[in-house]
């Protein structure tokens, strides 16, 4: 008999166990997809504008997914060459120099550190 008891509550332990994993694991995939929009607009908003074909270039896809990860992925579909040349700066041809214009790293920075919040937030529940 108290082995039966003791199998029983091993038995609710795990499954609420499971149910918290899953939780978690909801809570961190919509914080993942959140954060990587924001950080799509954050990058699109700081990004050079000149024809705007840069700027509006800026996309995300999801890279990998399974039970326990989720990847996303903000490129630039149009002028992909061009993101480190504005992110660092370049030579110019005649000579001198073009300054960079930081809109990646800063985003990347701030994704990072909102990321952790909301998984923090989301996963003590308030």
């Amino acid at each position: 008999r108290m082995s039966a008891r003791a199998d029983s509550l091993a038995d609710a332990i795990v499954e609420s166990l499971e149910e918290y994993a899953g939780q978690v694991a909801d809570t961190v995939s919509q914080a993942v997809n959140q954060v990587t929009d924001e950080c799509l607009q954050e990058i699109r908003q700081k990004s050079p504008k000149d024809t705007g074909d840069y700027r509006k270039g800026w996309k995300k896809k999801k890279a990998f997914e399974n039970g326990s990860q989720l990847r996303n992925v903000i490129y630039n579909a149009t002028d992909y060459q061009l993101t480190h040349l504005l992110e660092k700066g370049h030579a110019k041809a005649g000579g001198g120099r073009v300054a960079g214009i930081p809109h990646i790293a800063p985003a990347e920075e701030h994704a990072a550190s909102s990321l952790e919040e909301k998984i923090r937030r989301g996963v003590s529940g308030g």
